[in-house]
């Protein structure tokens, strides 16, 4: 990790609490936001997150599952998020929620005519806005996290 973090000190909360408390405490909030007023399935929503996960490779990001009321999608789920292509453990909008992630990611300014008929056939505009909204946020602290070496030494918070 590059940054000195007092010892007594828990990395996050005092990375993006106590060094820039105006820009993390904002940041955290967006980043709790997504998962608390998400309207999208679990499913979807996990296609999307963990793809965004393995490109950044973020370690915590890719150990965290999002729990819905006890629900979390089964361990093979992110081996299926790697294969999103071929595999048939998806339906059409998560298949598409991982796509949309990884060329989200690597390849925003290819995103064409096809994949957006594709995109508006399974999700309304809420939806797409919504996904666009949470792929930015993981994208974003996933890789701060990442980059700053947060993720090998954060402690996943129970929800």
């Amino acid at each position: 990790m590059i940054i000195d973090i007092p010892e007594g000190q828990e990395p996050i909360g005092y990375v993006w609490g106590d060094m820039v408390p105006g820009i993390g405490m904002a940041a955290a909030n967006f980043s709790l936001s997504v998962y608390s007023h998400t309207t999208l399935g679990l499913r979807e929503f996990e296609a999307a997150r963990l793809r965004i996960a393995q490109i950044n490779g973020c370690r915590f990001c890719l150990d965290w599952r999002t729990d819905r009321d006890g629900e979390k999608v089964e361990e093979s789920f992110a081996d299926a998020v790697l294969e999103w292509r071929t595999t048939d453990a998806f339906d059409e909008r998560t298949r598409l929620a991982a796509e949309y992630a990884e060329r989200y990611a690597l390849d925003h300014h290819n995103l064409d005519e096809e994949f957006w008929s594709r995109m508006t056939a399974a999700y309304g505009q809420v939806e797409i806005v919504e996904l666009t909204m949470s792929l930015g946020s993981w994208l974003a602290f996933g890789r701060l996290n990442r980059v700053l070496g947060l993720d090998t030494v954060c402690v996943l918070p129970t929800h």
